[in-house]
């Protein structure tokens, strides 16, 4: 009989307890109903384990980073388990001849049913010569893994992007895996590094469902369909027209919308402002630095991470080309306004007033 993951989990000694809320966390995350917790547990119970094999190509190794500190306790279990019995070169025990040998027996095995999921992009220049794992070009290894693969993951903004691997003049040509693999499901996972819970629950949801519903740009929905601005914590401020004019500035002290020092919430779809890092802690902007986009295709060619985008405006505040500026001379347009309808009304008030009074007066 297959191992399922809950046959591993109790064989590794985790408890029962601790098992299911894991489940419950990550149904949470992908937005579940407690009914989802039952089925993600249901599966993880009664589903043969799902073979992964995990390939790097031109990358820094940030998203096997992420994924193995997790804030959940179980992660780790999850890759040594899911990945590294199978094949990732990178903490898999195996090296060199051995590490090749799992990889051709895990294909000839599991062929047609295992995921591949890809960390790194491959270079097109020269026969694909700037990345060369196991004696041969990235591009070939990816092409022959991804044939016989049930679908492909691609982590983090180099392989769904290029990220600066493929930033401008790009002399390797480095493109993202969708680029190369065209005959399979591809879902992007960006982000420089992705939210390591949003990694494992991407896992879960595979082997509980099957591939997660997808934007338009093969991404989860259930991560990537709102932008960060949308949940951020400071946007009271940025609807409020207050900004950060530079970084330790007074409005910088007081908690302001940091979208005039360049942050690129407003245009970048992740789940940074509600996931959060390390155990939901905090993120880029609550730690006082604007997003960079990380997330967003060809992030490092649109100009410095410190200029404002220039045609963000939050609702209720007119055209859609307004800048910060104009929504900063709004707001204070707005708020005096309301002092001179204010002072207005007192003063017809106190003329009401004073002319009762001397009616009053003249009566008497």
């Amino acid at each position: 009989m297959t191992e399922t993951y809950y046959d591993l989990f109790r064989r590794q000694g985790i408890s029962r307890r601790s098992f299911l809320q894991f489940c419950s966390l990550t149904a949470a995350s992908l937005g579940l109903s407690k009914a989802g917790a039952a089925e993600i547990a249901k599966a993880m119970e009664t589903k043969p384990r799902q073979p992964v094999i995990w390939l790097h190509g031109l990358e820094c190794t940030c998203c096997t980073e992420a994924f193995i500190r997790s804030s959940h306790p179980l992660v780790s279990d999850v890759v040594l388990s899911m990945l590294s019995l199978d094949y990732d070169d990178t903490i898999m025990a195996a090296a060199g001849h051995q590490a090749e040998e799992q990889l051709e027996e895990t294909i000839k095995k599991y062929k047609g049913n295992y995921i591949l999921a890809v960390e790194g992009n491959p270079p097109l220049a020269d026969d694909g010569i700037y990345c060369i794992p196991g004696g041969k070009p990235f591009v070939e290894k990816l092409r022959y893994v991804a044939k016989d693969a049930k679908a492909v993951i691609s982590w983090g903004s180099c392989a769904s992007w290029g990220c600066v691997q493929a930033a401008k003049p790009n002399p390797t040509q480095a493109v993202p895996v969708h680029k190369v693999v065209t005959d399979k499901p591809v879902i992007k996972v960006p982000g420089c590094p992705p939210i390591p819970e949003v990694m494992t629950a991407v896992v879960t949801y595979l082997l509980t469902y099957g591939i997660p519903p997808l934007d338009a740009q093969g991404r989860p929905k259930m991560f990537y369909s709102q932008r960060i601005h949308d949940k951020c914590y400071r946007r009271p401020h940025f609807d409020a027209g207050q900004f950060v004019e530079k970084f330790d500035d007074e409005g910088a002290r007081m908690g302001y919308c940091l979208y005039k020092v360049g942050c690129k919430g407003p245009t970048t779809y992740n789940a940074c402002s509600t996931v959060r890092w390390n155990e939901g802690v905090s993120f880029p902007i609550q730690s006082g630095h604007g997003c960079i986009g990380c997330s967003e295709e060809n992030f490092w060619d649109k100009g410095s991470f410190y200029e404002h985008l220039p045609t963000i405006l939050p609702p209720g505040w007119g055209g859609i080309d307004a800048t910060a500026d104009k929504i900063g001379l709004t707001a204070v347009a707005v708020t005096g306004a309301a002092v001179v309808a204010h002072a207005a009304l007192s003063a017809i008030k106190q003329s009401s007033s004073k002319s009762s009074n001397d009616k009053l007066a003249a009566k008497e």
